[in-house]
């Protein structure tokens, strides 16, 4: 049965809707040929349990003049305040805070002979209002109607620092008081009265809000449907510019600036400015870094996320032309949002029945295919710690994979399909199954590797933010700095007396092996370290020839060896005479300054010849040992070279610089080595082969991060505390350990190795083995990384 005419009209069309004479859901006007197009935005305020709707203009139409404008804010401020007769304004009965206050405060600094002028303001339940006097008859100069947009900031001291008051500032739809006042805490009383009359009021709703709503109660209905999309222009495409947000934002700006480099005005006005740059996305040929700066903005700030989706509903409502390249931008805009942030329940409501009514309206369309892709999408996004790359987007706008790039130690790189949802644990455990890794009890991951560090990936980390982040630090390095890239490594070792020679997990525990040592984490003498790089040598290019190309030395041998020989700079006495200082200092500053600079690089040319004079010894010494090499082939080297390796106890775990401190208020910290291991966590001295202590899991008591740069281990009676810039990783390595700890099960012994166990050292010429030290043979437990 059809709906009578009348109430068609009131409930579904939302044609009731008429502010100051004039109606927001009149039908399409035809003018000169062309459609004229009536778009208000506007906010409606409920009032009481009536249902009554008190308006207030947000935005003037974009067809009517600058007069007409002014005209239609003056009248519409005026029909929101209560008008008040000249009777007594301290016999007010609605006023809840009234006193003198500061409106401005001129100059600088708070002088005697220069009074600001005050004003007598009054609060009440629905604005702020000053008058001249608060005697009777008082004339009223000013009033802010209080809204649930509305915002109050709190006295800060730097405004005190400088004029001597304290500010109190509400910020209105038009307006923006800036209050004054000599006492704290009548700047306080003020904002918390302000802010609970703020709080005490209705939420706003917008049209776009209304309407959305009525979509959702109206969805099975065609018909009615299709009379709200024709009667309200606002859900629809437009090409004129919008003068006020379609959802909400409180006025002003509590928060001025975003994290980052990028500065920002208020909310309201960041959405209109988007609006434009959305709309710049038709004439674009190249939308792209356009579009990484919508979804930047977006990611700054948070509260715009809705409203570039219902910005972009609309634009991909009934365009001029549909399919065509601007709106197809629009709809690739909106797939880079799908994977990037995920709307509110009411807004992802919206977002899909468009799509669907985009579906059944152009089935097999490139925009149904869009539609599809961010329905699916949607289902799959949690968040992003960054947007995504210039790369990302321009796959996602074929909707496609991206092909990511993981390096493998001593294995060829693997090439891996992502998309915007995929985690490392993912493509770590694709990569396990693709080497042959999964008959393994260690544990794999992925890392990130840069010149400066090598941290892990956190297994729920998308691989997106990752190669963004790569993306952003390319831009940021020099040109002889190498790029960033990923890494598939061991994590955890859980078990090493049962790692196959050749297989493909040994050679990445020899390359690790090779980057504990270059990196100083296998305190040996400098015998043992040339002795580890001739194997090192051996495995890479086999027997010793002239034509074969050498690494160099830093890829070989560690690199703090070398240094270490170079005699210490010499440091002067401080000149304790205030006298001698001030003539050192004048000295600095002429012909002596020159002179000490000279000096200084005589001083820097002898020590780049010192060292370039070691590094050659070095190097023939190295390339001694790997003469008696001859005829070792490369299995045999790297069994040999992870052989002497494993002879530190400390070997399999993974070491962290910490600095120790026994309290909170205790002696200056201690620099040591933090080892976590499979069965227990060390202390090491640096470069010292046996460990300070040792605690299994067992006396473990508890532990955590104390703040962001410190650790907490409880070890029975004792808390020991580490600072460290690496917590997380440190706590996330404990957990994993704990956790394999309950599954993890000896090898069966019917499993025999293919070849025969790692544990056991090759055979080593009997020049190349160094005196045995005190090291004691313990069986590996860890795993390690830099």
């Amino acid at each position: 049965m059809p709906f009578p005419g009348g109430l068609w009209w009131l409930l579904c069309c939302r044609q009731g809707f008429t502010l100051l004479r004039r109606d927001y859901g009149e039908a399409d006007r035809e003018a000169d040929g062309e459609a004229e197009e009536e778009e208000v935005s506007f906010e409606l305020r409920a009032q009481g349990d009536q249902g009554s709707l008190e308006v207030s203009l947000s935005q003037p139409t974009c067809s009517s003049s600058g007069s007409e404008r002014s005209l239609l804010v003056a009248e519409e401020m005026r029909s929101l305040i209560v008008e008040k007769g000249p009777g007594p304004v301290e016999d007010d009965p609605d006023a809840l805070v009234k006193g003198w206050l500061q409106r401005e405060v001129r100059g600088s600094v708070k002088t005697h002979w220069i009074r600001p002028r005050k004003y007598w303001f009054v609060l009440t339940p629905d604005s702020l209002d000053y008058y001249s006097s608060n005697e009777k008859g008082a004339r009223r100069l000013g009033s802010l109607v209080l809204t649930s947009l509305c915002s109050v900031l709190w006295p800060d001291k730097q405004t005190y620092k400088e004029t001597g008051y304290w500010s109190v500032t509400v910020f209105g739809r038009k307006h923006c008081y800036r209050l004054y006042t000599e006492h704290l805490n009548e700047a306080v009383h003020w904002v918390c009265a302000v802010q609970k009359v703020i709080d005490s009021k209705a939420p706003v709703q917008t049209p776009t809000q209304l309407l959305m709503r009525d979509v959702e109660e109206h969805c099975g209905s065609p018909e009615v449907l299709e009379q709200i999309y024709r009667c309200n222009p606002i859900l629809r495409y437009t090409s004129s510019p919008l003068y006020a947000p379609l959802l909400p934002f409180p006025y002003g700006s509590l928060d001025q600036s975003a994290p980052g480099p990028r500065s920002y005005t208020t909310l309201r006005d960041e959405a209109v400015k988007l609006f434009n740059s959305l709309q710049q996305l038709e004439l674009e040929r190249d939308p792209v870094p356009l579009m990484q700066g919508v979804l930047q903005t977006c990611l700054d700030l948070p509260p715009l996320v809705d409203e570039i989706y219902c910005q972009l509903v609309k634009q991909t409502t009934e365009p001029p032309a549909p399919g065509g390249q601007g709106d197809l931008h629009y709809w690739q805009l909106l797939t880079c949002m799908s994977c990037t942030f995920l709307p509110s329940p009411p807004v992802l409501r919206f977002l899909r029945f468009h799509l669907d009514r985009t579906e059944s309206r152009f089935p097999a369309s490139e925009m149904a295919k869009y539609a599809c892709f961010i329905r699916e999408a949607l289902g799959k996004t949690k968040g992003r710690e960054c947007v995504p790359s210039l790369e990302e987007i321009l796959v996602l706008m074929r909707r496609q994979e991206m092909i990511c790039t993981v390096h493998c130690p001593g294995a060829p790189a693997c090439s891996v399909a992502i998309s915007s949802h995929t985690t490392a644990e993912e493509v770590a455990q694709e990569l396990v199954s693709r080497l042959g890794l999964s008959q393994s009890p260690n544990l794999f991951a992925l890392y990130e590797q840069s010149r400066r560090r090598e941290q892990p990936v956190g297994s729920a980390t998308l691989l997106a933010d990752v190669l963004t982040r790569f993306e952003n630090l390319a831009g940021e390095e020099r040109e002889q700095d190498p790029p960033c890239r990923l890494c598939f490594k061991h994590y955890g070792f859980l078990d090493t007396d049962n790692v196959p020679r050749d297989s493909l997990e040994f050679a990445l525990l020899f390359e690790q092996a090779h980057e504990m040592v270059l990196r100083g984490y296998v305190p040996t003498s400098e015998e043992t370290l040339q002795t580890l790089a001739a194997l090192r040598l051996q495995s890479l290019n086999s027997d010793f020839s002239t034509h074969v190309p050498f690494p160099r030395l830093e890829e070989l041998f560690p690199p703090h060896v070398l240094h270490a020989r170079l005699p210490p700079p010499r440091r002067r006495p401080p000149t304790k005479c205030r006298g001698a200082r001030l003539r050192a200092g004048l000295l600095a500053g002429g012909l002596w300054g020159q002179a000490l600079a000279k000096q200084r690089a005589e001083r820097d040319q002898r020590l780049r010849g010192r060292l370039r004079e070691e590094g050659a010894s070095t190097m023939a010494a190295i390339v001694e040992k790997w003469k008696l090499l001859q005829g070792m082939g490369r299995p045999e080297a790297m069994a040999a070279y992870v052989a002497l390796v494993r002879e530190w106890p400390g070997f399999g775990s993974t070491l962290f610089d910490v600095d120790l401190r026994a309290s909170p208020v205790g002696a200056g910290p201690q620099r040591l080595w933090l080892g976590i291991g499979a069965k227990a966590v060390s202390l090491y001295k640096p470069g010292e082969p046996e460990p300070l202590d040792s605690f299994c899991y067992g006396r473990i008591s508890s532990f955590g991060a104390s703040d962001s740069s410190t650790f907490r281990l409880s070890v029975e009676d004792r808390d020991l505390l580490f600072e460290t810039s690496q917590v997380d990783e440190i706590a996330q390595l404990l957990n994993t350990y704990l956790a394999s700890a309950g599954i993890r099960r000896p090898p069966l012994p019917q499993e025999p190795a293919t070849s025969p166990p790692a544990s056991d050292p090759a055979t080593l010429p009997q020049e190349l083995c160094p005196a045995a030290g005190p090291w004691q043979h313990r069986p590996p437990v860890g795993s390690f990384h830099s």
